[in-house]
């Protein structure tokens, strides 16, 4: 072999060593690139999980009341889902506790600031007083007034309820769990507003407009429902100049709007007026009654909503002995402030 051939023999081994080294170095940074890459993606769906998972901890029962502008914060905000809503997903209105009364009628009887009047054949409110919060006004006849969903279906098929299932949905569309996902308005109002977001519609009267938008805030948390971008950054805007410091009760614990709302930028709750009747039913002859007596010196009762200063009350209902209570034979709770004769 010659001089030459030789050098160039050592100079080939000693360069593909060097080859194999920089090889080796540049998938190692790739490697560790990518893990670090994955690393953040993991810690970023972690914490979007974490936010999504605290939407409502703030407006839960027994939880101190945040800030309108608190609970806004941790809503999710994202584009709606508008295909394929139709009314009839929302089943409404039910008698979901089986007592005679569907929802509609429900939100009358309790939300009627003087005893309600109710035929005694069947659960139809045929007269009150109440309170329309939107423009003001009282109103004595059930036929000016719809059952506004705050949130209107719509707004809700949009922001998530199109995934669920239609239990979900009938109970959404059926929500007496608090007195804020329904309330009795002038039909014309509800009409007006349809299913418009805060971008789009808020009430004519400007000192119910904190009311409002806290209420709307306090159901979209509850529900877990979103925002898209105009309805979220409307609602900030006005909550910031209007209502800082208006804060949103825990979940059942808020009593319907009736004769007053919460003046703009007061730092009170959110539904601050004076509670109605307790939805007890007129003892008149022509609705239906709800107390009497039996000709045998008990008290004949009807089973429906009795009052709530006759709580632990008991009568009589065909024979069979009955009780005012707040909760059902089972234990478990009617709504916040609703109140029946059951069987003992």
């Amino acid at each position: 072999m010659s001089r030459n051939s030789f050098v160039k023999m050592r100079r080939s081994v000693v360069l593909f060593p060097a080859l194999a080294i920089v090889v080796s170095v540049g998938c190692t940074s790739v490697s560790g690139a990518q893990s670090e890459v994955t690393a953040k993606k993991s810690t970023t769906t972690i914490a979007q999980k974490k936010k999504k998972a605290t939407t409502t901890s703030t407006i839960v029962k027994g939880s101190s009341s945040p800030t309108l502008l608190t609970v806004l914060a941790a809503i999710p905000v994202m584009n709606e889902h508008p295909q394929g809503y139709s009314r009839s997903l929302f089943k409404h209105w039910v008698d979901a506790d089986g007592d005679g009364c569907d929802t509609r009628e429900e939100v009358l009887i309790a939300e009627s600031t003087t005893a309600a009047q109710v035929d005694r054949y069947g659960c139809k409110v045929l007269e009150g007083d109440w309170y329309s919060p939107y423009e003001g006004d009282t109103y004595t006849s059930p036929s000016s007034l719809d059952i506004d969903h705050m949130v209107p279906l719509k707004e809700a098929w949009d922001s998530g309820a199109w995934n669920w299932t239609s239990a979900q949905r009938q109970s959404f569309a059926n929500d007496l769990s608090d007195p804020r996902p329904l309330i009795a308005v002038l039909n014309s109002q509800n009409r007006s507003k349809s299913d418009k977001d805060p971008s789009n519609w808020i009430p004519p009267r400007g000192e119910y407009l904190c009311t409002y938008l806290s209420n709307w805030v306090a159901i979209k948390a509850h529900w877990k429902l979103s925002m898209d971008q105009s309805e979220f950054g409307r609602i900030k805007n006005l909550a910031t100049r209007s209502c800082p410091t208006t804060t949103i009760t825990a979940w059942g614990s808020a009593t319907a709007a009736t004769s007053g709302d919460t003046l703009a930028g007061s730092n009170v709750s959110p539904t601050s007026p004076p509670s109605p009747a307790s939805g007890a039913v007129a003892t008149t002859t022509a609705p239906r009654s709800n107390t009497g007596d039996s000709g045998s010196g008990v008290r004949e009762v009807n089973p429906v909503r009795c009052k709530a200063s006759e709580f632990g009350q008991t009568g009589q209902h065909q024979g069979v002995p009955y009780v005012c209570s707040n909760t059902r034979q089972n234990g478990v709770p009617y709504a916040t402030g609703y109140y029946f004769w059951r069987a003992a």
